[in-house]
This record gives structure tokens, C-alpha cells and sequence, in this order.
């Protein structure tokens, strides 16, 4: 990976402003929406199973995306994240399913399975507890938190993606993407990243938006990683604490520019 290559992603996303559906949490619905602005895209934020098969034929129409993040679950979300994610196969637009607390509980267990019975996720985003958990190799969640680093889960990441047919990309201290072949490693990022909540929601969503401008999922995903560990690096050196982060954060993705990705990423 080299700044050129995901710079031209970042200003394609300008340019084209693609729209991003969201059906995410409540926890990040505000974070989200700024993230994917700042950056260039177009979020909407709708759950109601009456209007997101509509949604997602208009986020097609645009180009864009649908993410699907099951962080505050209830059984209408999960009836509309199901319909939205069949629709969205329909439509081939590109699906970034975000398994928040997978392990946790059977509950969100068993509706992560459900949803990937409904429909083949272009990317699946999580910790390495959730796609650990995903896989059923035994791992376990701290409420959302990864009780695993990225590195724990590589094995489970390449077996899943061959089985779902999809990349994988495991957050962590050093990202993990991987189609079950090909791997790309990220290492970008703060420590300090861990203290604000969302932030991983957040690098869902940005995937979504890269996968609307880049055909390749598995580049698409690995860029997404990579400018959300520049910004928040940028963020660090600027911010006091994790209160003032989310602000840098946000403001270090609308002014990225080639040249800081390319001397972070050289």
C-alpha cells in the first residue's frame, strides 16, 4: 500500500460523494455521520424496516453503500438490517457488516449468523474477539472490547473469509485485511483511540465509503484502516485527552491530504 494509491480513494470519495446507509447504534450515530462527512461521503442514518429496502435502492442509485453495525440490538433492527442487507445483494451494492459484541452474548451471536445467512457481507469489520467469536473458534468479548489483539485472530480472519467469501478486516494495533489469500497490515494509529467510544464504528463506515469508489474490497478496506490510524495519529498530536481526540479526529479526516498520507504510508 503506498499514499498515491489510497489517496486516490480519498479524493474520489470527494468528488463523488457517495451515499453510506447506515443502521448503527445509538451510541454513534452522531460520531458516524461527522466521520463519513468530514471525509467527503454522504451518510444516512435509517432502521425503520419500512424505508430501508427504499434506502438501499437509493444508495445504489448513488453509488454508495450499505453498513450494517449491530451495536444496540433489537428485534425490529434486526428484522431491517436483514431486509436491508437481502435488498443491498439484490442491488450488488457492497455490504460492510460491523458483528459489534459478537461473543458476548448468544443473542448477538445467533444474529450475526442470521444475517450472514441472509446475505453475503462484501467486508465484515470487528476486533479479533468478534471475528474469533464469528467463527466459533471460543473467544470471548469484554461487553464490546476485545478480550484478543489482532494477531490472535489471523488464522480465524483467513478461515473466515474463505468460508463467508468476503475480506475480513480485524482491528487492532496492527490491522489485519485479508480475502483468505491476499493479507495487507495497517499499522497506524494511538493508543488513545482505545479511550473514545465509536471509533471503530466510525472505521466501518469509512470502509463503506471506500467500497463505493474502489472495486477491490480487499484495497478498500485496507485503505479505510489506514487513513482511520493517519487521522487518529494526527488527532493524538493535537489533542489534550479522548474528549478533545473526537474532535481532532474528525477534523484530521476532512483535512487529509496526499502529501500526509504519503509521508505516513512512505
Amino acid at each position: 500500500m503506498n499514499g498515491k494509491s489510497v489517496w486516490a480513494d480519498v479524493a474520489s470519495i470527494r468528488e463523488k460523494n457517495p451515499l453510506v446507509h447506515n443502521i448503527t447504534n445509538y451510541v454513534v450515530m452522531n460520531n458516524t455521520a461527522n466521520a463519513l462527512l468530514a471525509l467527503g461521503a454522504s451518510p444516512v442514518m435509517a432502521h425503520a424496516a419500512d424505508e430501508v429496502e427504499d434506502m438501499v435502492a437509493l444508495a445504489s442509485t448513488a453509488g454508495g453503500a450499505l453498513v450494517v453495525n449491530i451495536g444496540t440490538l433489537s428485534p425490529a433492527w434486526v428484522t431491517a438490517m436483514e431486509a436491508a442487507m437481502t435488498s443491498a445483494s439484490a442491488h450488488a451494492l457492497p455490504v460492510v457488516l460491523d458483528p459489534v459484541g459478537a461473543g458476548a452474548t448468544p443473542y448477538r451471536t445467533e444474529t450475526c449468523r442470521r444475517l450472514l445467512a441472509a446475505a453475503r457481507p462484501t467486508v465484515i469489520r470487528g476486533n479479533a474477539s468478534e471475528i474469533m467469536a464469528l467463527l466459533g473458534a471460543g473467544a470471548a468479548t469484554k461487553g464490546v472490547d476485545s478480550t484478543q489483539d489482532s494477531d490472535a485472530a489471523r488464522e480465524s480472519a483467513r478461515s473466515l473469509a474463505r468460508e463467508r467469501g468476503c475480506v475480513i478486516s480485524v482491528s487492532g494495533a496492527v490491522d489485519i485485511i485479508t480475502d483468505g489469500t491476499e493479507e495487507i497490515e495497517v499499522a497506524a494509529g494511538h493508543p488513545m483511540m482505545t479511550r473514545v467510544t465509536g471509533l471503530g464504528c466510525s472505521a466501518s463506515a469509512l470502509t463503506g465509503a471506500f467500497l463505493a469508489v474502489n472495486a477491490s474490497p480487499l484495497h478498500a478496506a485496507a485503505h479505510a484502516m489506514a487513513v482511520m490510524g493517519i487521522c487518529g495519529e494526527i488527532a493524538a498530536t493535537r489533542a489534550q485527552g479522548p474528549g478533545s481526540l473526537q474532535v481532532a479526529f474528525i477534523d484530521a479526516l476532512y483535512q487529509i491530504d496526499e502529501a500526509a498520507l504519503i509521508a505516513h504510508l512512505s
